[in-house]
């Protein structure tokens, strides 16, 4: 499998060619998309302690039959179980970021996950709202321009909020 740097000279030179100016721009392009991608997946991930726990906060909040006594997140380990899968949710979120494909999120977090979620009596419809929790939460730091690569990142953000559609779907 070749990156897309890889791909374009090996093209290119196949055709025994210069990289044309086009190729070019476009491969700059990509640099500054990724590093804008790291940009994000940093904030995600110095942060994502923060996200994890302001979320299960906020849903606990709004749900609070989940905390009490006979709700899914009742007693300690219970609730750690939960912050667990939150985060381990967010963590595979992070890589489909990194990466610009959600094949990782989906192969090694998600498929499985509602089955399981059922089978342990987990109310899917509460992790997604977690989930939903902490795409605001994600989003709001990775839309703090400070310190973030210069440039339009509206369609990263779009793809950003996908990865966290896609997994509470998966799980409701």
């Amino acid at each position: 499998m070749f990156d897309a740097f890889t791909r374009v000279v090996s093209q290119a030179d196949a055709r025994g060619e210069f990289l044309s100016g086009a190729q070019l721009d476009a491969l700059s392009a990509m640099v500054s998309d990724s590093n804008k991608r790291m940009d994000s997946v940093n904030r995600i991930t110095s942060n994502s302690s923060a996200i994890v726990t302001n979320a299960a906060r906020a849903l606990f909040a709004e749900q609070p039959q989940l905390i009490a006594p006979g709700g899914n997140a009742y007693t300690s380990r219970r609730n750690a179980a939960c912050l667990r899968d939150m985060e381990i949710i967010l963590r595979y979120v992070t890589y489909s970021i990194f990466t610009g494909d959600a094949s990782v999120l989906e192969d090694r977090c998600l498929n499985g996950l509602r089955e399981t979620y059922l089978a342990l009596g987990t109310p899917g419809a509460s992790v997604a709202v977690g989930v939903q929790k902490m795409k605001d939460a994600a989003l709001a730091i990775v839309k703090d321009p400070a310190g973030i690569t210069p440039g339009d990142c509206s369609s990263l953000y779009s793809e950003i909020a996908g990865y966290f559609d896609r997994a509470a779907s998966a799980v409701a």
